[in-house]
């Protein structure tokens, strides 16, 4: 995959991830407009019908992108930089989803040390299950 495409693949996986929770919050889409216009997709086709917010993103659709990206051997590299994305555009509006939550302890297991060493982010992911935790024992 090409540097280019893995760019436009991580854009479409925020937008998806905008989308988890059923509404993408003011505070999401203007993340969102910044890491397209930070990485010249503001004149992408497919990009802009994403951002138009007529036709929400399925999370199905986004699970998928999010295993394509990472491939089957996903590194290290590629693993923290989407963990790094979907973190800051989850807390860009104050506030974890129970959907958000899930996507991100989706996302733990798809860690390529799951198995050996511990990765730098664990202590978001903890810190974000335990919000999720919280969420779900109040419900």
């Amino acid at each position: 995959m090409t540097k280019e495409n893995k760019t436009k693949l991580l854009v479409k996986i925020l937008v998806g991830t905008a989308w988890i929770d059923g509404i993408i919050q003011s505070q999401e889409r203007k993340y969102l407009q910044k890491v397209v216009t930070e990485n010249n997709l503001n004149d992408d086709v497919e990009i802009k019908s994403l951002l138009s917010e007529i036709k929400p993103v399925n999370p199905s659709e986004c699970y998928e992108w999010l295993e394509e990206y990472l491939g089957k051997n996903p590194t290290e590299k590629d693993y923290e930089e989407l963990l790094g994305a979907i973190s800051a555009l989850v807390y860009s509006d104050g506030d974890v989803d129970i959907q958000e939550a899930k996507l991100l302890n989706r996302l733990q297991n798809l860690d390529p040390h799951s198995q050996g060493k511990k990765s730098s982010f664990e202590q978001i992911i903890n810190s974000i299950r335990q919000l999720y935790n919280k969420a779900i024992s109040h419900k």
